[in-house]
């Protein structure tokens, strides 16, 4: 038993202490039915919001059919339906799935099956990124050394390339400073021969949704053709929507070998996948990977329910529309205060950037004690308020959130 008397682990972190027993769209209610109006959204997971009718309904129905069918035994109904629905909503490039539970396994398979099809050993990831909290996925991350430290050591064979950074003055130079500091890492850590793959997000998650620019990823692809690298989209938490495009790499001309998909894929149901190309796939050796719990029948369900949510006409365009919404309102607040240093993003994948941890949070906390509006931080120095509503929000839900935050920019400047 901690400190607290739970027998609860004390290792995880609390945003808000809430105690929630049900939630609702874009909302949550305590065990005293005040609402919160909810803009993590599960960290960006509840892509078709809490308890979405169409989510509950697959779940429940699917639960009185088959609740763990064992791919390896026996392969159930639904397993070809989400890889089919997956083919036609992926780049071209992505023609194969194997399923699983969460991101961490995702970005660890993904890895496992590069290195299978290239027979290479090493990977290359990007300053700032954030790819999971496995060993693995840790080594592959460096947008905390809170989630890294005690931890080591990592396994070996990962290099961390430069990002360029956002607030440079001169983004064309900046973008050539960190391609050449890629170049550099060739030349003097690790032969680019020996990479297996580079892994990237379209937008920088922990580090602060940090939109990649187009040039870089277009050096990176350029570099991954040129030395026989793999390139793999990480999606967890840009994918399905959340930026206003079904993935954040459709904004790009890139078809990437692998892709990682987690978070919104199943409105928050433990549910993850991974596809490829079928070169890459046809490299993997029958076997040599699985899972318990991969294709879970009510997991492949509460997929194909919300890929149907997401697929509905008109549903992607009001993400877009809901997101300059929200950026043009935060915009105009930024010319109230100086301490509010950068607004930006994509779709419902949004940032304020403030000139202090400490004012981000004490905003973070009036949102929540006086407007009861559920925000949180993110970035190396959690400067950054990230906004990540559920993407069934509607336009007065942020309008509810916008005037929470300008009422506790004027409470705490």
């Amino acid at each position: 038993m901690n400190s607290t008397g739970s027998h609860l682990s004390g290792v995880w972190a609390q945003v808000t202490g809430l105690k929630v027993v049900r939630g609702q769209g874009c909302r949550v209610y305590d065990e005293h039915d005040n609402a919160y109006l909810d803009f993590t959204a599960g960290i960006a997971a509840a892509s078709t919001g809490h308890c979405h009718p169409k989510v509950v309904q697959a779940i429940a129905e699917q639960a009185t059919r088959f609740v763990h069918a064992q791919v390896n035994v026996y392969q159930h109904d639904l397993l070809e339906p989400v890889a089919a629905r997956l083919a036609e909503l992926t780049p071209p490039s992505i023609d194969t799935f194997f399923f699983s539970n969460s991101s961490d396994e995702i970005l660890e398979a993904a890895i496992k099956a590069a290195k299978h099809a290239t027979r290479r050993s090493s990977i290359v990831t990007f300053d700032g990124a954030f790819h999971g909290r496995t060993l693995l996925t840790m080594a592959m991350s460096s947008s905390r050394s809170i989630d890294r430290d005690g931890y080591g050591p990592f396994p070996s064979g990962v290099y961390v390339a430069p990002f360029p950074d956002p607030h440079a003055s001169d983004q064309e130079a900046e973008i050539s400073r960190a391609l050449r500091g890629l170049d550099r890492l060739f030349l003097t850590q690790v032969a680019a021969t020996d990479v297996a793959a580079i892994v990237i997000e379209a937008v920088i998650g922990e580090r602060g949704y940090i939109p990649t620019p187009a040039a870089f990823i277009a050096g990176i692809a350029e570099r991954c053709r040129e030395h026989g690298i793999l390139f793999v989209a990480d999606e967890t938490q840009s994918g399905f929507g959340r930026t206003g495009r079904m993935f954040a790499i459709d904004a790009h001309d890139v078809e990437p070998d692998i892709m990682c998909m987690a978070k919104g894929i199943a409105s928050g149901f433990p549910f993850a996948a991974l596809g490829l190309r079928r070169t890459v796939d046809d490299e993997w050796r029958t076997g040599s990977h699985g899972g318990s719990s991969n294709g879970t029948p009510i997991g492949c369900a509460a997929a194909l329910a919300t890929i149907e949510v997401l697929t509905e006409p008109g549903f992607l365009q009001n993400v877009q529309s809901r997101g300059e919404q929200l950026l043009d309102a935060l915009l105009d607040l930024q010319q109230l205060d100086d301490a509010l240093l950068h607004v930006r993003g994509r779709g419902l994948m949004v940032a304020t950037e403030f000139d202090s941890a400490e004012r981000a949070q004490a905003i973070v906390e009036h949102c929540l004690h006086e407007s009861n509006v559920i925000l949180m931080t993110a970035g190396t120095r959690k400067r950054t308020i990230r906004w990540m509503p559920p993407l069934v929000v509607s336009s007065d839900e942020i309008n509810e959130a916008i005037a929470a935050f300008a009422s506790a920019i004027r409470a705490t400047g």
